[in-house]
């Protein structure tokens, strides 16, 4: 959600500052806009819709300008629009700002401005930065800006540039992710790295209340105090930030086949067969803890909320632990008795969700052990947190999350096995459950080759408007993250429902113009599925079904079926969700849909 890039050095900024913002478009937006400055004089050029836009008016701007700062925005306060558009400038156009996040006092903070004359072009909150940093401005912007962030409240990423002060720039992060890129005699920032992995590898990682001062030659990280910090310099894998869709015609297929890879990776190096148990070496840390907890929590939101609802059903099965599943919106207002005995897992592929940090901080306030599981590094939820894993599975750059969903449901099962071999697991059960994990990549590949199949089964259904996706057990969560991969890409209405919840009112919908999508695999409850298949097809309703080739009443009672491969069942969701994964993806091609930006949706929410 909103995305930022900076650079000063020799070269001319403005194509540097468009293609940074062409490779933030997979986190969602609606405007964007850029500010450089040559002879001291600021050039804003701003447009609502696609970077593309964007870069169209620049085309015709000739300027040798070598620094400057641009965004992408995802409206929050005020439309979308070219006046709402970063950067904002003050009333003088000599400071210019860009801003990820939200100031919950702007309201207060605009009051004070409008009364000692200041006059406001935006709805947003961000322009509010703007004015505030000119007030406090006489010749030193460090300065400025130091007292300009002492009066805001909330979550913000900053940058900012002054037309008077050649090639400065300057950066400050609280609960908005930034990073700092060195290159020679060239730095750049940007709220993800891809942003600059054209540019350089190696990169800094701002934590919150950092300041960054950047100029052509040099940079400094300091604190809020004005001190300067020695930060790390860290080394980055290009390719893990490679936003090539490699011959996919979008990035969500792309993701999609690249599961068995990303599977891989995510139990490569981390079990030992001879033992029957996994090695997640981000937990070592914290492992005699680990050992002595009796209740976990998992927190999290979107897909990686269904993640963490499967993952209960991988914890119980598995370990002895209490578990409970809390989406992380909410978890901060319940109360819960949290200890050293409370272990709280945070999911995020991003490492950057507000409302699962938030709920974090809430945890850390009362004890509790802070666990996270994050795809990418260096993140906020990852300095909160006590311990981790981390996913390995490479930029994710399709909203609609698909390789990193698997690969959690993957790194549940070993943290599960991990913590269940201390307690009644047997080496027998951890061997079957390791010998299952090295198998998926292969079955996924099986099941990927027949995505013509699924293409042509996905088109019979792409005219309904309504749909029911039922499951039990392991496959009840299925049903609701294929529900939802539905609902993202083709805006098609699907509810996920637990099967046995299917009489207690969702049966009324049930006709011949309201399928229902039954993940029924050859397991311990197929019989009560097949169950709500029959009353289904009573009703006149259409069933696709998921299932397993031994599962004969399945496949004959239904109108169509996905045929996956058999595995132990608490890995079976994660072969079951490949084909409704394509089968959502299908249906949103048929429907034309912009499958890897769909409306109003953001790959990283960091907003509450």
């Amino acid at each position: 959600m909103c995305g930022i890039i900076c650079y000063s050095g020799s070269k001319k900024a403005i194509p540097i500052l468009i293609n940074g913002l062409k490779k933030l478009e997979y986190r969602g937006y609606d405007s964007a806009g850029l500010s450089v400055i040559e002879d001291k004089t600021p050039i804003t050029i701003k447009s609502e819709g696609k970077v593309s836009n964007l870069e169209a008016k620049t085309s015709n701007i000739t300027t040798n300008a070598s620094y400057g700062i641009a965004h992408t925005r995802w409206a929050t306060h005020g439309r979308p629009s070219e006046i709402n558009a970063h950067p904002q400038l003050d009333n003088k156009n000599k400071i210019c700002v860009v801003h990820n996040g939200i100031i919950e006092n702007y309201k207060d903070l605009k009051y004070e401005l409008i009364n000692k004359g200041y006059i406001f072009i935006s709805d947003t909150d961000t322009e509010v930065i703007a004015h505030l940093i000119d007030m406090y401005f006489t010749d030193d912007l460090e300065i400025a800006v130091l007292k300009t962030v002492e009066r805001l409240s909330g979550t913000f990423g900053l940058a900012v540039i002054h037309a008077d002060i050649d090639h400065k720039i300057i950066i400050v992060k609280r609960g908005s992710p930034i990073v700092i890129g060195v290159g020679d005699n060239e730095f750049f920032a940007a709220s993800d790295p891809i942003a600059i992995s054209d540019y350089t590898n190696k990169i800094i990682v701002l934590n919150d209340d950092e300041m960054a001062v950047l100029n052509s030659k040099e940079y400094f990280i300091k604190n809020l105090r004005n001190e300067v910090l020695k930060k790390n310099i860290k080394i980055v894998d290009k390719d893990s930030y490679s936003n090539d869709k490699k011959g996919f015609e979008s990035f969500m297929l792309k993701e999609i086949f690249e599961q068995p890879i990303s599977i891989k990776n995510a139990f490569r190096g981390r079990i030992i067969e001879s033992e029957g148990v996994s090695k997640l070496g981000g937990l070592e840390p914290v492992l005699e803890r680990l050992k002595s907890i009796k209740k976990l929590i998992i927190v999290s939101c979107g897909t990686s909320f269904y993640s963490g609802k499967l993952g209960r059903y991988i914890f119980e099965s598995l370990t002895e632990l209490d578990v409970e599943v809390e989406i992380a919106s909410e978890f901060r207002y319940r109360k819960f008795t949290l200890d050293k005995d409370v272990a709280v897992l945070a999911l995020s592929q991003s490492g950057e969700t507000a409302d699962t940090i938030a709920a974090l901080k809430e945890a850390k306030r009362k004890g509790a052990l802070l666990l996270g599981m994050v795809n990418e590094v260096g993140t906020t939820i990852t300095q909160l947190t006590d311990a981790g894993v981390y996913n390995h599975a490479g930029s994710e750059i399709g909203v609609a999350s698909t390789k990193i969903y698997t690969s959690q449901l993957v790194l549940l099962t070993l943290m599960g096995l991990l913590i269940g071999r201390y307690h009644g697991l047997s080496f027998i059960e951890g061997k079957s459950i390791i010998d299952g994990i090295k198998k998926l990549p292969e079955q996924i590949k099986e099941i990927l080759s027949n995505a013509k199949n699924i293409q042509k089964v996905s088109k019979k259904y792409a005219h309904f408007r309504d749909f029911l996706y039922i499951g039990r057990l392991y496959n009840y969560p299925t049903a609701m993250e294929a529900a939802l991969k539905l609902k993202e890409i083709s805006y098609i209405h699907a509810e996920g429902y637990p099967a046995g919840e299917m009489k207690h009112g969702p049966i009324s919908l049930i006709d011949e113009n309201f399928p229902t999508v039954a993940i029924a695999p050859d397991d311990e409850v197929m019989d009560k599925m097949l169950s709500n298949i029959e009353q289904i097809k009573a009703r006149n309703g259409k069933i696709l079904s998921v299932t397993n080739s031994s599962a004969k009443k399945v496949i004959e009672i239904s109108d169509d079926i996905f045929i996956v491969p058999k595995t132990i069942p608490v890995l079976q969701p994660i072969l079951n969700i490949i084909p409704l994964q394509l089968f959502a993806y299908y249906i949103a091609k048929e429907k034309g849909r912009n499958i890897d930006k769909p409306r109003n949706l953001a790959k990283s929410v960091t907003v509450e």
